[in-house]
């Protein structure tokens, strides 16, 4: 491939035109007058056209050369913004996170987060995803996502291989989970298994992880939920519990204040989930990240309902 114009080739260019001569663009530039005259040399062999011709004791542009200084000058002014735009990432923390969630902690677990985030580094542009655990690893693997907060399979690391190859946890929490009934369900406190089993059940969708956990929490007392009714969405499901359409078993970080006809009853024996803050291994820590690790670092440990009747 052809060797790239040099910037100091066409600085040197322009300098000629604004000034007149090699001696001042050289000054101009700060470059020893023969450095310029070489540099206007290795121009023209590169684009293979005479640029100068002197005429009445003066150093002119050709015809050809004039017709470069727009181009010309439309190149350095780019470099100047590029320079200007690294200035601002580099001074002002200019910038773009890229996050992953599920659609239950972009709600209830997040806004904190981000307001600390927001307030540490004002400048970085937030864009928010919401997905589920699988949709946010192939995309943090396709580098699409910078990090994913994200529902793990563990208690506090990583399985190895699968769609979890090459990622390492940033931020691991503990958010247990709850029952949450209708007002008529008869009371109970805690709930076990064999309780919840007894009535109907509208619980997540079978493909989620948290899912999965509720199903092996059945299973270990040696019963299989069978729910009337699945969904995607908590907040869905938090309505449909409150219009007395059976109970379910959510985080309780997901319950806030319980909607008006139900109660929050904790469980037993417990549950939960462990959150974490996935990102690729090889991901540079830049300052977005930096600053959403110590802003998730800040919370509490836990979050939700202490449980009861």
């Amino acid at each position: 491939m052809p060797k790239p114009l040099s910037l100091t080739q066409i600085a040197s260019l322009i300098a000629i035109a604004d000034t007149g001569s090699i001696s001042a663009a050289a000054r101009r530039l700060g470059l020893t007058q023969p450095a310029a005259s070489q540099q206007i040399r290795g121009l023209e062999r590169r684009l293979g056209l005479a640029l100068t011709e002197r005429a009445g004791g003066r150093m002119h542009l050709s015809a050809a050369a004039e017709a470069l200084l727009a181009p010309a000058r439309a190149a350095l002014a780019a470099t100047a913004e590029m320079e200007r735009l690294a200035g601002r990432h580099r001074v002002d923390g200019l910038g773009r996170l890229r996050l992953g969630t599920g659609a239950t902690a972009c709600i209830h677990l997040l806004p904190p987060v981000l307001a600390r985030l927001r307030a540490s580094a004002p400048a970085i542009e937030i864009v928010i995803t919401t997905a589920d655990t699988p949709d946010i690893l192939a995309a943090l693997q396709a580098g699409a996502l910078d990090a994913g907060f994200v529902t793990l399979p563990g208690a506090a690391s990583l399985p190895r291989g699968g769609p979890w190859r090459g990622l390492s946890l940033g931020l691991w929490r503990a958010d247990p989970m709850c029952a949450l009934l209708p007002a008529a369900w008869p009371a109970a406190a805690p709930l076990g298994p064999a309780a919840l089993a007894a009535g109907k059940l509208i619980l997540y969708e079978p493909a989620g992880l948290v899912r999965t956990l509720i199903d092996a929490w059945f299973a270990a007392a040696g019963m299989r939920a069978q729910p009337v009714m699945t969904l995607g969405n908590a907040e869905a499901i938090k309505m449909l519990v409150a219009g007395g359409l059976g109970a379910t078993v959510l985080p309780c970080s997901a319950l806030g204040r319980a909607p008006e006809g139900t109660r929050v009853v904790a469980l037993d024996p417990p549950l939960g989930r462990v959150l974490g803050l996935v990102m690729r291994a090889d991901k540079r820590r830049d300052r977005g990240l930096r600053a959403l690790i110590a802003a998730m670092a800040a919370m509490p440990e836990t979050t939700g309902h202490a449980g009861g009747g």
